[in-house]
């Protein structure tokens, strides 16, 4: 059936509804609402609350963040950074301009201390020598981007391969030598949780230096993420937004009609799991990858089209949770800022795989020190892949249990006090999430990437733009980042307005 609801057929001007309260969606919602051409704008937030995968929540006397932790290279060309710092939200450290012109690379700074399952502590030396080895491949990879061929399909087969010839130049005895490789184990498990996935072995080769890495020392809202979503919602109007909402399916493509609205035809019928429907001239899709990954079948009507859906099942979308830990007194020393955890007996060039429940936990790369709230002391531990799905299914006194001993057995002290409660995130487990960020896997490309982000229907420049989609899975260079996140946002409320609006200069969000 042929699109009606054209440009020239929207009385007051176009419907527009998006879908997902996350950055994403209200960052195009924020756009658009500044300009007179769309009166007509909802967004649909499934859950209580906007954010997304934006969460801070009130606990242990303070702000703690449940989903998104830190700006990744706040400075100029990171939008998320410009926001946070025109709502007031950053401190001056954060803001400083020597702060702006950090170059990390994307890797994540040395521990402040290093404890083997042994109960000894590991040389920091040692831990050093390991990381400029393992960052200096990890780079590497990066320069794959335009070759005509890889050697190997992933990341992980790569760093392995190039770290087996290594060891073949190791002099040192064979105590020491396994230690360096339970080390470089427990970068490999750091890499799962930057790039949000099960294995680095999952992780493309060739695209992996598509990822563009901004300049700036990574730095947190010291009030919490979330208070930047809240800034962004207080700038909507009133009723915007409708939570608690969730989409059952958008059946598009279609000439649907609305005793509201007689006489006006509408390609898109947006359905709620409550019965609701809205009829509309366009509708944003912002939800994360892992709900379409789930939903796919049921989403669309018509389902979308094969190489659409084909790069929405190839694209990989992984879990990386976070534990924290709450301690009547630190065991650790005033200055500490990250504990890593090393395994003994571990090593990357070995499949290890015993079952989830007797050594979940061992994918636990260690925890950072959160600032200190009052006489509140918090450890904040990361964990991908699987066994953080694992994780998931555990009760809260097991987590905690498990982590007592964990911690005991490391620090070599038996008497260690138990944390007095644990909180943790569940991405995996969250309906409308169902899963933490994207990564280009194994079998996909940064072109998947594009092809996601492609609006509906693909047929040319005649039809209208019926469903545009967003979100940090769509961003070719900046996808797994908010700032990727606000960026797809924008670039498809530019596209409405290019439509809409063309003669008319588009507008800076309103703050």
């Amino acid at each position: 059936m042929e699109a009606t609801g054209s440009v020239g057929k929207a009385p007051g001007g176009p419907r527009v509804l998006v879908v997902g309260g996350g950055i994403a969606g209200l960052g195009a919602a924020q756009r658009l609402c500044g300009h007179s051409a769309f009166p007509h704008l909802r967004v649909l937030e499934a859950t209580a609350r906007a954010g997304g995968r934006i969460r801070s929540e009130r606990s242990f006397g303070g702000v703690v963040e449940v989903g998104a932790h830190w700006i990744h290279g706040p400075s100029r060309g990171n939008p998320v950074f410009q926001l946070a710092a025109e709502y007031g939200l950053l401190g001056e450290k954060e803001l400083s301009e020597e702060n702006q012109l950090v170059e990390t690379g994307g890797h994540v700074g040395l521990p402040s201390v290093s404890y083997a399952s042994s109960g000894a502590r590991v040389s920091l030396q040692l831990v050093a020598e390991m990381a400029t080895l393992f960052y200096g491949l990890i780079d590497q990879t990066r320069e794959f981007l335009h070759a005509a061929e890889t050697p190997v399909p992933s990341v992980g087969e790569y760093l392995k391969k190039e770290i087996g010839q290594h060891v073949t130049g190791w002099t040192e005895d064979e105590e020491t030598r396994k230690l360096k490789l339970a080390v470089l184990n427990s970068f490999f498990n750091l890499e799962c949780c930057v790039s949000g996935t099960h294995s680095m072995d999952l992780v493309a080769l060739a695209p992996f230096g598509e990822y563009t890495v901004l300049p700036g020392l990574d730095c947190t809202f010291s009030k919490g993420y979330q208070g930047l979503t809240n800034c962004m919602m207080a700038s909507l109007p009133e009723d915007t937004v409708v939570f608690e909402k969730p989409v059952k399916t958008i059946h598009w493509n279609g000439s649907f009609q609305e005793a509201a609205f007689p006489g006006e035809t509408f390609p898109v019928s947006v359905e709620c799991e409550d019965g609701d429907r809205f009829p509309v001239h366009h509708v944003i899709v912002t939800v994360p990858l892992g709900f379409l990954k789930e939903r796919l079948d049921t989403f669309f009507d018509p389902p979308l089209p094969a190489e659409k859906a084909e790069a929405i099942r190839k694209i990989g979308f992984g879990t990386n949770n976070k534990i924290f830990l709450e301690f009547e007194e630190p065991f650790w020393e005033p200055d500490c800022q990250l504990i890593q955890l090393v395994w003994d007996d571990t090593s990357p060039l070995e499949d290890a795989a015993p079952a989830l429940q007797d050594a979940w936990f061992r994918k636990l790369i260690g925890f950072v020190v959160l600032p200190a709230f009052a006489s509140v002391h918090v450890l904040c531990g990361f964990i991908a892949g699987l066994e953080s799905e694992f994780m998931e299914t555990l009760s809260d006194e097991e987590v905690l249990l498990c982590l007592t001993q964990v911690l005991r057995r490391m620090t070599g002290n038996p008497q260690l006090p138990a944390p007095k409660s644990v909180l943790r995130s569940r991405w995996h487990s969250a309906p409308y999430t169902r899963g933490s960020y994207s990564y280009v896997a194994v079998g996909s490309t940064g072109g998947d990437l594009d092809l996601l982000a492609q609006p509906l229907p693909a047929d040319g420049a005649g039809a209208q733009l019926q469903i545009l989609f967003a979100g940090e899975a769509t961003h070719r260079t900046f996808y797994s980042t908010t700032h990727g996140a606000l960026l797809s946002g924008w670039r498809e409320a530019d596209r409405l307005l290019s439509l809409w609006a063309p003669q008319v200069q588009q507008p800076r969000p309103r703050l």
